[in-house]
C-alpha cells in the first residue's frame, strides 16, 4: 500500500455541517460565510477577513482591492505555483521577479530590494513556500523604505508564525488557499485577510460583482462573481477547529523524519531560521539525484512530488520574459517533496525515513 503524498480528511462532522446547510436553504454566500470569515480572522489575528472562490481569486482580489493595476510592476518569485504571478497579470499589472534564498526558496531581501528599484514596483508579493515564512522582517523593511505595498501569498501556510504572529496579517493584505491538499481544505476556496477596513470593503464588492451598501443591485465598480458558497464555508469551519491539532502533528513528522534524514548523503533536509515556525505543508528534500530517489521510494511504496518543477519564468505563458534566476533554476531541479500530513503513522515516518536511506546507500 502507498503512502500517499496527501491525504485530505473529510469526516462525519464536515458532512453533518454541510447537510445543516442544504437543509437550512442558504447554500450561497450568507451568515455561513460571515461566520467562518470571523473566525479565520481571529484565527489569523486579523481584523477583516473576505472568503472568496478559491486561493488564485484571493490574490486578484485583494491585487484589485490594493489599487495594483495597469502599469503597475510587482516584484515576486518565480519559484512558486503559477498562481502568484498570473494573479498579478489578472489584475492588470506585470510581474517581474527576484531570484529566491537557496535555503528557504523563499524570495531573497536583497535581490527583493534591488529588483524593487529597478522596475520603480508598485508591490512585493511574497511567498510563503511549503509552509515557511518568508523573511518577513527583511521584507516588510523594504516595502517602508522603497514605499511599496507588500501581499503575503500563504496559499501553503496556514498555521505558520513568523516571531510568534501569524503569517498574513505583517503585509497590506495576506492570502490563503482552501484547495483539497492544503493544511485545510474548503474543497475549493480562498481567503483575503488585512487589518485595513477599506481594503477588505473592496475585496468583498469585487468578489461580489462589485456591489456596494445594502442594496442587492448597488455596483459601484466593476466585479466577479468570486464568492465562496456556505457548503465551503461549513467544512471550512470545521476544518479550522481542527488546524492547530493537523499543523502540530505536520511539525511532529518533520522532527522525527529530519534528524534521520540529515544524515543521510546528498540529501538537504527543510530549515526553520530562528523565528520561523513552519507549518510543513510540504516537507520539501533536495538532491542532485532527484529521479533515482523517486524511482526507489515508489518501488518502497512512499509517494513523492515535484512542486513547481519549472520556475514560471520558464513557463510558455512567460516566455516573454528574458532573465535567467539562477537560484530558482537549480532548487526547481533537485527539491523533492515527501509525505508529511496528519494522516501518516508511526509506521509511516519510519518507512519513509528508512527508503530515502536505503536508496542513498544504493547510490554508493
Amino acid at each position: 500500500m502507498t503512502i500517499p503524498i496527501a491525504d485530505p480528511v473529510f469526516e462525519e462532522a464536515e458532512i453533518e455541517a454541510v447537510r445543516e446547510v442544504l437543509e437550512s436553504g442558504m447554500v450561497a454566500d450568507g451568515p455561513e460565510v460571515r461566520r467562518f470569515e470571523s473566525e479565520f480572522a481571529n484565527y489569523c489575528g486579523a481584523n477583516h477577513a473576505v472568503a472568496v472562490a478559491n486561493g488564485t481569486v484571493a490574490l486578484h482580489a485583494a491585487l484589485e482591492a490594493l489599487g495594483i493595476g495597469e502599469g503597475d510592476r510587482v516584484v515576486t518569485t518565480p519559484f512558486s505555483f503559477v498562481a502568484s504571478a498570473n494573479a498579478i497579470r489578472l489584475a492588470g499589472a506585470t510581474p517581474v521577479f527576484a531570484d529566491i534564498d537557496p535555503e528557504t526558496y523563499t524570495l531573497d531581501p536583497a535581490a527583493t530590494r534591488e529588483t524593487v528599484r529597478e522596475h520603480d514596483a508598485a508591490a512585493i508579493l511574497a511567498v510563503h513556500l511549503y509552509g515557511l515564512p518568508a523573511d518577513l522582517d527583511a521584507l516588510t523593511s523594504i516595502a517602508e523604505e522603497e514605499d511599496v505595498l507588500l501581499v503575503e501569498d500563504a496559499a501553503q501556510a496556514h498555521g505558520a508564525r513568523y516571531d510568534g504572529r501569524p503569517v498574513g496579517t505583517f503585509g497590506d493584505a495576506g492570502t490563503f488557499s482552501f484547495y483539497p491538499t492544503k493544511n485545510m481544505t474548503t474543497g475549493e476556496g480562498g481567503m483575503v485577510v488585512t487589518d485595513d477596513e477599506a481594503v477588505a470593503d473592496r475585496a468583498a464588492s469585487y468578489v461580489n460583482h462589485g456591489r456596494t451598501g445594502a442594496g442587492s443591485y448597488s455596483h459601484e465598480q466593476l466585479g466577479h462573481n468570486y464568492r465562496m458558497t456556505s457548503m465551503a464555508a461549513a467544512i471550512g469551519r470545521v476544518q479550522l477547529e481542527r488546524l492547530p491539532d493537523w499543523v502540530r502533528a505536520r511539525r511532529e513528522n518533520a522532527e522525527q523524519l529530519s534528524p534521520v534524514l540529515e544524515g543521510v548523503p546528498g540529501v538537504e533536509t527543510p530549515v526553520e531560521p530562528d523565528g520561523r515556525r513552519h507549518a510543513y505543508h510540504q516537507y520539501t528534500i533536495r538532491t542532485p539525484r532527484r529521479e533515482a530517489l523517486v524511482d526507489r521510494l515508489d518501488a518502497a511504496g512512499v509517494d513523492t512530488a515535484v512542486y513547481s518543477p519549472t520556475p514560471i519564468h520558464r513557463l510558455g505563458a512567460y516566455e516573454h520574459v528574458d532573465q535567467r534566476f539562477p537560484v530558482a533554476e537549480r532548487a526547481a531541479e533537485e527539491v523533492l517533496s515527501l509525505p508529511v500530513h496528519p494522516g501518516l503513522s508511526d509506521e509511516d515516518v519510519e518507512t519513509i525515513a528508512g527508503a530515502v536511506g536505503r536508496a542513498a546507500e544504493q547510490r554508493q
